[in-house]
């Protein structure tokens, strides 16, 4: 390809604006783009002040749909046109600014913070997807952010969440399931936060139609559990078959043996409308998923369907052994900030 001067293109430049042809304008940008590639990091300062004129007046233009893959093309670069790529990064129409949010390593954080505090929720998703995030941005997400903008936040590793961007999602998780279970899975979270977060979250009662065993029946299962586990015999097949029968005692007796978690915790998960936790608490037993799914299948209520099935497969199949025993010590902070009571009998004893 014949090598092509910032004059010339300014020459051609004013030809195209004055034709004010877009298909024109575009072949323009891109030959731009082409010059920016082969002269990356050849550049003097000038000459890249002038490929930024061109590229500013060209994206004045040309239609919506070039902008988006010119700023997808410039998402890839490490060092850009300082103002069009603000241009671009600043575009009301978020399908333009997005790659360059999402993506762009030329971005200041000056630009990113300015773009989170004053734009919407599009814009806010493309930036909590970026690959690194620091403590001040996320803050502005997390204040600003919607529902999908906060879990989007927490579920990117590479997020720094300091206390005050914790303290703000706590804040929304009052309100919110979704988060709660979110920001108590997401790795590293102190546990101070999770205490906070447990004693913010709303409670989910179990249904009232669902009678739990008694004290007494918790009360002549434990022993039996407990010789059983000592014996390496409670395992898949024993539980397996506490779950066909019917044995509400040994089974959450079992479950609780096994994982760590209080009764009362197992108590609520078994009843949970959301298997999600259920099915937490059974990997944390270290059971495997044809027992895990009898215990889903028998646990009263609604049928499950092939569609709540293969959703709870697929997060038992997804988790790592530490996450569920995470999710369970969460669970054991919730039921030391609260303790369970039956018929108005403090359930303290039924798992100790």
């Amino acid at each position: 390809m014949m090598a092509i001067s910032p004059a010339d293109i300014i020459v051609e430049l004013e030809h195209a604006i004055a034709g004010r042809s877009s298909e024109r304008c575009a072949r323009m940008l891109w030959r731009t783009i082409d010059l920016l590639i082969a002269g990356r990091g050849h550049f003097r300062e000038r000459e890249i002040g002038v490929v930024d004129d061109v590229l500013l007046r060209l994206t004045e233009r040309v239609e919506p749909k070039t902008l988006v893959q010119f700023a997808s093309t410039l998402a890839e670069f490490t060092t850009a046109p300082r103002e069009t790529l603000r241009r671009l990064v600043y575009h009301e129409d978020p399908a333009v600014a997005a790659p360059l949010l999402r993506k762009s390593p030329a971005l200041s954080q000056a630009d990113l913070e300015a773009v989170a505090t004053s734009y919407g929720e599009s814009h806010l998703l493309a930036i909590a997807d970026r690959l690194r995030i620091n403590a001040n941005l996320a803050e502005i997400l997390a204040k600003r952010g919607s529902k999908a903008v906060c879990l989007a936040l927490i579920k990117n590793s590479g997020a720094q969440i300091s206390g005050a961007v914790y303290s703000l999602l706590i804040h929304k998780a009052q309100t919110d399931r979704e988060i709660t279970k979110a920001l108590a899975l997401r790795p590293g979270v102190p546990d101070m936060v999770v205490r906070k977060l447990l004693c913010a979250a709303p409670q989910w009662a179990p249904p009232a139609h669902k009678a739990q065993p008694s004290l007494t029946e918790y009360a002549n299962a434990k022993p039996k559990i407990v010789a059983l586990n000592r014996a390496g015999k409670l395992n898949d097949s024993t539980v397996n078959r506490f779950a066909i029968r019917g044995e509400a005692a040994n089974l959450f007796t079992a479950l609780s043996v096994l994982s760590g978690a209080p009764i009362e915790i197992i108590e609520h998960v078994m009843v949970d409308i959301d298997c999600e936790s259920l099915v937490m608490a059974c990997r944390a037993s270290r059971l495997n998923w044809a027992t895990t799914l009898t215990i889903l299948s028998n646990r009263g209520g609604a049928r499950l369907s092939f569609e709540e099935r293969e959703r709870a497969q697929q997060l038992f199949e997804s988790l790592y052994l530490s996450t569920s025993q995470w999710s369970v010590r969460w669970g054991e902070m919730a039921a030391s900030n609260k303790p369970a009571t039956f018929d108005g009998v403090a359930r303290s004893g039924a798992s100790g």
